[in-house]
């Protein structure tokens, strides 16, 4: 993989980063409060997203790309009209700060973590659906099955935690990870649940009776993210001063790029398969051509 672009974005961090399905725009949010669509391959600012009072910590498109989520440190989830960006609805569970945000598969229910613990869905037209207590403490991932009868959370703490939809009744706890679980993921069309950990492990689950599965040991130990390909063949970790990429089924080493700042904060892959995004501390986006 070879850098191709690099272009300042935002006024602080980028913090999230995803491809439209015809890969033909990037969406970008960041700690300057604001949402940002470039064109792709020219890589040049279309709209901005205004609104937020505070960070714009999380991102999620509809399947049909007709709405943006976004997850904010001003305590709100905000609704957006895509590709225009009109708000059409701001909502708020408590006073919490929401680091995550995510949109079922059928693009019909919203989910949201928050800072003490609590999770949150809402229809795509803002009418709440069910909230509970999903953690003692900060949530930090949110994710829902692709068939949308179960949400996964994690966050401070060593468990992550299944519930029921659209009830939210508690289906069963997953155990084995230390301190934190900072990302889930729902793989093989539901079938597996993958967990990072703040120990510097991701971890394989069955969801349908809460099996550890693998264990994959972290290394270098500094990852503090990852993001999958389309077909999930491809995972790239996110580590300090550089992106790893490996093949997934056999955590072969396929490229090592490294980045000029020590935060690597965001990745995205196109659907297309031509473009890995990166985003970092020094607010600018690296476009890497596969």
């Amino acid at each position: 993989m070879q850098e191709t672009t690099i272009f300042e974005a935002h006024e602080s961090y980028v913090l999230n980063l995803l491809f439209t399905q015809d890969s033909q725009t990037l969406i970008s949010s960041g700690m300057d409060n604001v949402v940002k669509l470039w064109s792709v391959p020219e890589w040049e600012h279309i709209r901005t997203f205004g609104g937020h009072a505070n960070s714009a910590n999380a991102i999620a498109l509809t399947p049909d790309e007709t709405l943006l989520a976004t997850g904010s440190s001003d305590k709100t989830v905000r609704l957006w009209s895509f590709p225009d960006g009109e708000t059409l609805h701001v909502l708020q569970d408590r006073k919490q700060v929401v680091p995550c945000v995510e949109i079922s598969s059928d693009g019909q229910w919203v989910a949201a973590g928050s800072y003490g613990g609590r999770a949150m869905i809402w229809t795509i037209a803002g009418e709440p659906v069910v909230g509970f207590k999903a953690n003692k403490k900060h949530l930090s991932s949110v994710a829902f099955s692709p068939d949308g009868k179960l949400l996964a959370t994690s966050g401070l703490g060593d468990d992550i935690q299944l519930w029921s939809l659209p009830n939210g009744d508690h289906v069963m706890t997953l155990s084995g990870h230390k301190t934190a679980v900072w990302s889930l993921k729902f793989l093989e069309q539901g079938s597996r649940l993958l967990s990072m950990g703040y120990e510097q492990s991701i971890k394989l689950w069955d969801p349908a009776t809460g099996q550890l599965i693998k264990t994959i040991e972290l290394d270098p130990p500094s990852v503090r993210g990852l993001v999958f390909s389309p077909a999930q063949t491809l995972v790239a970790l996110l580590t300090e001063s550089a992106v790893e990429v490996r093949t997934f089924a056999d955590w072969t080493l396929q490229a090592k790029l490294s980045i000029s700042t020590k935060s690597v904060s965001a990745a995205a892959f196109s659907p297309d398969g031509r473009w890995l995004a990166v985003g970092g501390a020094d607010r600018k986006i690296r476009i890497f051509k596969r």
